[in-house]
């Protein structure tokens, strides 16, 4: 048996699906992350892409190699705090607008922030209604919840709604500095 190897775009590492190549780089599964496998792509001209979920992604039959696999983003679940006016819990979008101008991000807190393996809304969703990962604080994800995929570059946030989920601007407020001043 061969120790790693790469046939038809799988990268194998002791008889495990560990990665997949694509032109010069390698997404490989965080887990199978050391020295000896970090030198085997290196070696390949391979640039590593260490990533959650990788491994049980290609167990599960999911066809990954040749497409263009867009980068895992970070999730961070936005609940309301418990002594936010519980007429905004649990409402839809529409009705968060009409009254009470919409979702302010000072009415939340961070009930998660960590990576799932996925940046798919609908799985995000079933994760947290399912099985919820560790460090998970909230209840299970409902109407008025917001998640919030990013990374180092950019921000964008999804209001869990009746049905699915709507784009929102949730920035916080800038704060405005009045120079002025009378004396």
């Amino acid at each position: 048996m061969q120790d790693i190897s790469l046939k038809n775009g799988l990268i194998t590492y002791y008889g495990n699906p560990a990665g997949y190549a694509e032109k010069e780089k390698a997404v490989v599964d965080k887990i199978f992350q050391n020295d000896e496998l970090s030198q085997w792509l290196k070696a390949r001209s391979l640039t590593p892409m260490w990533m959650d979920g990788v491994m049980e992604r290609l167990i599960a039959g999911e066809q990954i190699t040749g497409v263009d696999v867009a980068p895992l983003k970070n999730v961070r679940i936005w609940q309301l705090k418990p002594d936010t006016n519980v007429r905004m819990k649990f409402i839809g979008l529409n009705d968060m607008v009409k009254d009470f101008g919409g979702p302010e991000r000072e009415n939340y807190c961070v009930a998660y922030d960590g990576q799932l393996g996925t940046n798919d809304l609908e799985e995000i969703y079933t994760r947290f209604n399912m099985d919820h990962p560790p460090g998970f604080t909230g209840h299970s994800l409902s109407m008025s919840d917001v998640v919030e995929l990013y990374d180092e570059s950019s921000s964008e946030y999804h209001f869990c709604d009746h049905f699915g989920f709507k784009k929102i601007d949730f920035e916080p407020k800038q704060q405005s500095n009045d120079m002025n001043m009378v004396m």
